[in-house]
């Protein structure tokens, strides 16, 4: 049966009964927004048995109905599962979840957030903070993750005791079949070769870092230490989590059962992003991308100047201004790439002009330090320029992580989580 966790009708009891020997979903229904008393504080929804699969939704109306049929279908009685929807839909897929729910031998849940923070991967981790079973199963909504693959994925990892195992489309019986088009398949080979690339430790073992399909301990998660962007959640969770053993069991990828992909350009440059984010999660790393992106500089600072110079400008005025075309360039790629989730503790006007007045303080202090190294140490010139330009880096970075990104005394918090409740439609 099903227990909304968005809102019951009105004057409707929770359902809560739970079959085959699953426990219920025990947590309180919420009542419709501006009705009846608050929802007490602090109070979760929690999923509890052996296996809880979360699956994330965004507008799958078409898909649920079928969704729930084959898992009905799949999943073996004699182990307890519940089945959590994260959903961020527009449309009416969690009406066509709850309708489906009663002919289901087993729990079904259904969370719906009012801002989709961190995207499918975000509505994963909310998954994941409510989960109190042994296991957790990842799947999609769209059915090209076969459901008959589920009781096979927890049933891998007790056999070998993994903490991870991953549906595999690259391992030996799997197929990528249901990839439409070359563009598609080029990407997803592109998009694994790129993370297993940067990650080579944290990936080993794992063939499909891109599969959206995988089973994990609960107990090897820290849904704290998450920071999704977009849909890649099985990258997120092998780099920042690390789990001791990982398995795989190949599958075969299915074509889609109705809709339309959600794989667009903009999904690809999230991924790019978060790719970058957990890259750059140590200092070490976030020191040596905050170098690469200030030589990268160069070439707007470099354009400016020509164009100012053309322009009939003077040299030395033109070198000030083509320096904040570099600055800019490289603020923006800092916020996009270094200090994305860092970037709530400040308003972006107020990380601009400190970035800003930063960069251009570095070239106040280049010269006398020169002067100092090549007065005090006995430098050559060009070694003393060379020891100020690694001292004026070090320093701007340090500067720049501790006076713009860094949570202000007294402001640090947890990050703002979306809440329950269901999205108001125009």
């Amino acid at each position: 049966m099903t227990e909304d966790l968005r809102a019951p009708a009105l004057g409707a009891p929770a359902l809560r009964a739970p079959a085959l020997g699953a426990p219920a979903l025990d947590a309180p229904a919420r009542a419709p927004r501006g009705l009846g008393a608050p929802e007490p504080a602090g109070a979760e929804p929690c999923v509890t048995g052996s296996v809880t699969l979360i699956i994330p939704t965004f507008n799958e109306s078409a898909n649920v109905t079928e969704l729930l049929h084959r898992l009905t279908e799949a999943l073996p009685a004699h182990l307890p599962y519940a089945v959590l929807f994260v959903d961020d839909s527009t449309d009416d897929t969690p009406g066509l979840i709850e309708k489906a729910a009663p002919d289901c031998p087993f729990p079904v849940a259904v969370l719906h957030r009012e801002r989709p923070d961190g995207g499918l991967g975000g509505a994963v981790v909310e998954g994941l903070k409510r989960a109190g079973t042994d296991w957790v199963v990842v799947m999609d909504a769209d059915l090209q993750h076969p459901p008959h693959l589920v009781p096979e994925l927890v049933g891998e990892g007790e056999r070998t005791g993994a903490a991870l195992v991953v549906a595999s489309r690259y391992t030996g019986g799997g197929s990528r079949a249901g990839l439409a088009g070359g563009y598609r398949v080029a990407v997803s080979r592109g998009a694994t070769w790129l993370a297993k690339g940067l990650f080579p430790r944290a990936l080993r073992g794992v063939s499909d870092p891109m599969s959206g399909f995988f089973a994990m301990r609960r107990s090897a998660v820290a849904p704290e230490a998450l920071r999704p962007l977009g849909y890649k959640i099985l990258l997120e969770l092998a780099v920042r989590c690390r789990p001791e053993k990982v398995a795989e069991v190949p599958f075969v990828f299915q074509e889609r059962f109705a809709g339309e992909s959600k794989s667009t350009a903009r999904e690809g440059l999230r991924f790019l992003s978060h790719l970058a984010a957990l890259r750059s999660a140590t200092p070490l790393a976030r020191m040596a991308g905050f170098g690469l992106i200030g030589l990268s500089g160069f070439v707007p600072n470099l354009a400016a100047l020509w164009l100012l110079t053309r322009a009939g400008m003077h040299y030395l005025p033109a070198e000030i201004v083509a320096n904040q075309a570099g600055v800019l360039w490289n603020f923006a790629l800092i916020e996009a790439l270094l200090f994305r989730d860092r970037r709530r503790h400040r308003h972006w006007a107020d990380r601009l002009g400190r970035f800003t007045l930063l960069a251009n303080a570095d070239l106040l202090l280049r010269i006398p330090l020169i002067a100092l190294f090549v007065a005090r140490l006995g430098l050559a010139v060009l070694p003393a320029t060379a020891l100020a330009l690694v001292t004026t880096f070090v320093l701007r970075f340090l500067a720049t992580e501790a006076l713009v990104y860094l949570p202000r005394p007294g402001r640090r918090g947890a990050p703002r989580h979306a809440g329950g409740g269901r999205r108001r439609r125009p």
